[in-house]
C-alpha cells in the first residue's frame, strides 16, 4: 500500500517525504557503492519525492557510466537517498528504508527484499551469496 513517509540523515540536516510502498520489494546490491555503503532502497517515483530541507547540505556523488547520482550529508555523512536516471523502471528515487521516520523494527523484519548482482552488471539475477548483504 502507497503511503507517504518522512525521513532524514542522521543529524537531520537534509529531510525528505517520498511516496513508497513498504510491501513492494526493496533491493540490496553488490556493487561496490551499495556495499560500502549498506544502501537499502525502496524506490519512489520521482514526483512522489519532495526535499524538504538540506539542498545546500547535500554532496553528491557519480562514478562510473555516470548515470546514477549517489548524495550524501556534507555533516554526518548519511546517503538518504539517490537518484537512479537509467534504471530497468525508467528514472527513479532510491529511498534509504533505514532512513524512514516511525517504521517499527517489526515493520522493517517484513519488509521484501531482492538481492540483485550489480558487482558483474547482472541486475535480473541475485549474486551467488547475499545473506551478508
Amino acid at each position: 500500500m502507497m503511503k507517504t513517509y518522512r525521513g532524514s540523515c542522521h543529524c537531520g540536516a537534509v529531510s525528505f517525504e517520498a511516496e513508497i510502498d513498504l510491501t513492494q520489494s526493496t533491493y540490496r546490491c553488490n556493487c561496490s557503492i551499495c556495499r560500502r555503503t549498506r544502501f537499502w532502497p525502496a524506490i519512489a517515483k520521482p514526483d512522489g519525492f519532495r526535499l524538504l530541507t538540506g539542498e545546500t547540505d547535500l554532496t553528491k556523488y557519480v562514478f562510473n557510466t555516470r548515470k546514477n547520482h549517489h548524495y550524501f550529508c556534507k555533516h554526518c555523512g548519511v546517503r538518504a537517498f539517490g537518484i537512479g536516471n537509467e534504471t530497468p523502471v525508467g528514472k527513479m528515487v532510491g529511498i534509504n528504508v533505514m532512513c524512514l521516520e516511525g517504521v517499527s523494527e517489526e515493520e522493517l523484519s517484513k519488509v521484501p527484499v531482492t538481492y540483485v548482482d550489480g558487482l558483474h552488471d547482472n541486475w535480473q539475477n541475485p549474486p551467488a551469496f547475499c545473506s551478508h548483504l
